[in-house]
C-alpha cells in the first residue's frame, strides 16, 4: 500500500468515526487554551483541566495575570509538572500580550512563538484548535502514531515529521488530522504496548504488520 492510499485510508476512517474531533482541553476563549496549552507540556490534560478554573478564574485576563507575582501564580498550578518554569512562562507571556498585542493572543506562527513559554508545537495548538488554520502540532502522540502507521518515512524531528503530515493530509482537513493522531495515541496506539486488536487502522498500519510478521515467524 502507498502512503498515498494509506492517508485516504486513514482520512475515510476518521471523517465517518470522529468527525468533529476537538480538544479535551477546557477553554473559553484563546487566551484560556493558551494558558492551559502552556501547563500541558508534559503534563495530562486531566490534570491541566483540574489546575485552570482557579487560575483563571482569579486571573481571567491577561492583564489580570500580568500583574500577579510569579509565585502567586506558582501556588495556583504547583501540582502541574515543572510548575516554576510554567509560572515564569505564564507571567512572562501575559505582560508580553498586554504589552505588545494589546491584549490579544497573535495568530501567526511567528508572533506565538516570541511568547515566553511558547514553542512550534504550542503555537501550532493554538494556531489549528482556535484560529482553524492548516497547522499541525506534533506532540509525542502524533510523533509515535504517525512513525508506526508508515505515514511518515525517516523524520527524525517533530518538525520533519509536521512536515510530511501537512504535505500529505489534505489543507481543509489537516487541524482536525491533528486531533485524530492525538487522540489515538492516547487512547488505542498507547506508548507501551499498543492495542492493536482495537485498533481498526491495523490493516494499514506498518508497525502491526512488522509485528504480526515477526509473531508468525517466533511460532
Amino acid at each position: 500500500m502507498t502512503i498515498k492510499q494509506k492517508y485516504e485510508f486513514i482520512l475515510d476512517y476518521f471523517i465517518k468515526h470522529n468527525p468533529e474531533p476537538a480538544s479535551e482541553l477546557i477553554y473559553d476563549n484563546p487566551f484560556e487554551l493558551l494558558v492551559a496549552v502552556v501547563l500541558s507540556a508534559q503534563c495530562t490534560d486531566k490534570r491541566v483541566n483540574m489546575i485552570t478554573p482557579d487560575l483563571l478564574m482569579k486571573y481571567p485576563t491577561p492583564e489580570k495575570m500580568a500583574e500577579a507575582e510569579v509565585q502567586e501564580i506558582y501556588e495556583l498550578i504547583k501540582s502541574c509538572s515543572y510548575p516554576n518554569n510554567k509560572a515564569k512562562h505564564l507571567s512572562g507571556l501575559s505582560k508580553m500580550l498586554v504589552s505588545q498585542f494589546n491584549s490579544e493572543v497573535p495568530q501567526t506562527l511567528e508572533e506565538l512563538t516570541q511568547l515566553p513559554g511558547v514553542g512550534r508545537k504550542t503555537a501550532n495548538v493554538i494556531l489549528s484548535v482556535i484560529f482553524d488554520q492548516p497547522s499541525m502540532a506534533v506532540d509525542t502522540h502524533v510523533f509515535r502514531v504517525s512513525h508506526r502507521l508508515g505515514i511518515v518515512k525517516n523524520a527524525k524531528t517533530p518538525l520533519e515529521t509536521e512536515k510530511q503530515l501537512v504535505k500529505h493530509f489534505p489543507t481543509e482537513w489537516i487541524a482536525k488530522a491533528h486531533h485524530w493522531l492525538i487522540l489515538h495515541g492516547r487512547y488505542v496506539c498507547i506508548a507501551r504496548k499498543p492495542l492493536c486488536a482495537q485498533c481498526d487502522l491495523k490493516s494499514i498500519c506498518s508497525y502491526y504488520e512488522k509485528e504480526h510478521k515477526e509473531t508468525d515467524i517466533k511460532e
